[in-house]
């Protein structure tokens, strides 16, 4: 599912007191199976974005079409709900039901799913964010780790099938562990049919792990797009919009700046990691 944004921009409560313009003529074209981070400091219009791309918010000014729907005014949550799936930030405090299969099937049922598809949807889902159906689906959602709810909100979602999933911040809050095994699970449901997913952050190790593209936003403004080894050679424009560049890239940075000669740069732990051995296997020295 292609997404098409032109001349876009979002004023909240225009023409009061409190009138703030979240986006300003946003130009962008997602064709169907990419997976793109959008970045940007907290204020940037992320978040504001991602509610139009799901139909929660229509465009002030400008047009925003995905797929075949033209996102406006008069456009439906229902139009959208079950085309783009919206994991927000902290899902799992929207978990309500008493037990996960319940949580998990409320959307398919709203979506007019048979008893019969729910059952296979559900159980589908739960397997994909590494679930045992047979051991979670009669548990409360709320007696689960923090990890666990957060992979029962997103199997919530993943459950409806969307072509387009938007991720807001989906790692906030969690531990290593929690985090490592849920950046498995977008790159494998991405991998898995090519879906479109769309990663919204502020953390630039996260988004270096997982995304072919970057969008990054300041202010309400595109202000680069390219692949993340483009955009994050950069720096002193993402310095100035209060952004990083990941941890392995400052590493291998660092260590240039020592005199020592390794070539390149990393934007992942693993592509550091291996550059360093590569470096010290050919006599580097570490002191």
């Amino acid at each position: 599912m292609s997404i098409e944004i032109k001349d876009m921009g979002f004023t909240y409560q225009p023409g009061t007191p409190w009138e703030h313009t979240s986006l300003k003529n946003i130009n962008l074209s997602i064709p169907s199976g990419e997976l793109v981070a959008i970045i940007g400091h907290t204020g940037s219009g992320k978040s504001t974005l991602a509610q139009i791309l799901c139909g929660l918010l229509a465009p002030t000014t400008g047009s925003c079409l995905v797929e075949e729907i033209s996102i406006t005014s008069d456009t439906k949550v229902s139009q959208v709900v079950g085309k783009v799936g919206l994991v927000m930030q902290y899902p799992e405090q929207q978990l309500f039901a008493e037990t996960v299969e319940e949580d998990v099937a409320f959307g398919p049922k709203n979506l007019g799913c048979s008893e019969k598809e729910v059952k296979q949807r559900v159980r589908r889902a739960l397997i994909r964010v590494g679930l045992d159906p047979d051991i979670f689906a009669a548990r409360s959602p709320l007696m689960l780790s923090g990890g666990e709810k957060r992979r029962v909100a997103i199997a919530g979602i993943l459950a409806m099938k969307p072509e387009v999933l938007i991720l807001d911040e989906p790692l906030a809050g969690l531990d290593h562990n929690g985090s490592k095994v849920l950046l498995e699970l977008i790159k494998n449901y991405h991998n898995d049919g090519q879906r479109t997913i769309i990663w919204i952050s502020h953390s630039m190790n996260d988004v270096a792990e997982v995304a072919e593209r970057m969008i990054v936003l300041n202010k309400g403004e595109l202000v680069l797009d390219g692949a993340p080894g483009e955009v994050f050679t950069q720096k002193e424009d993402l310095d100035k919009w209060g952004l990083d560049v990941p941890a392995p890239m400052q590493i291998i940075g660092e260590l240039q700046a020592r005199g020592k000669d390794i070539p390149g740069t990393a934007l992942t732990m693993d592509a550091a990691y291996e550059k360093i051995s590569a470096w010290l296997g050919k006599g580097g020295d570490p002191s």
